[in-house]
């Protein structure tokens, strides 16, 4: 029905039509290049993909005011970080601090469950340091704000 280029060139938005059933779709096609890599805390290297993204985000955001639009942006921006590396890997611990950032602006537990598992939190006592620490710079800005 209609193929148009996204914002960025960076890929092709085509609206569909099913002859049989007349329900409408949209596709989205991207140009298959070498894969950028993620670089794994054990040396290992994977494929990105967004999939994975995106569910550990719905994971933490889970029954949270946070839109899937805005989990989208989130997952872009990811990819977006990936793609301007000059060597095409990044580390995991690069792009799970730009996502605990995005994330910790959007919503504080959203924050906390995705740093939970990200940082892999061996007992209570590094969970209460991170509250700890959230709190505290939540504390610092609204004194600033009284004075």
């Amino acid at each position: 029905m209609d193929s148009r280029e996204s914002k960025d060139a960076d890929s092709i938005r085509r609206r569909r039509e099913c002859e049989q059933c007349l329900r409408r779709f949209t596709t989205y096609e991207r140009i298959d290049e070498i894969p950028h890599m993620v670089v794994k805390k054990d040396g290992r290297r994977e494929k990105f993909d967004r999939h994975k993204v995106l569910s550990g985000l719905l994971r933490a955001c889970e029954k949270r005011p946070v839109s899937s639009t805005q989990l989208e942006a989130i997952v872009d921006a990811t990819e977006s970080f990936l793609i301007e590396a000059p060597e095409r890997e990044r580390t995991t611990r690069e792009i799970g601090e730009l996502i605990m950032k995005e994330l910790h602006t959007l919503d504080t537990v959203a924050y906390i469950r995705f740093a939970s598992v990200y940082r892999d939190f061996k007992d209570v006592r590094e969970f209460k340091e991170e509250l700890e620490q959230l709190l505290h710079t939540r504390e610092r800005p609204a004194r600033g704000q009284k004075a």
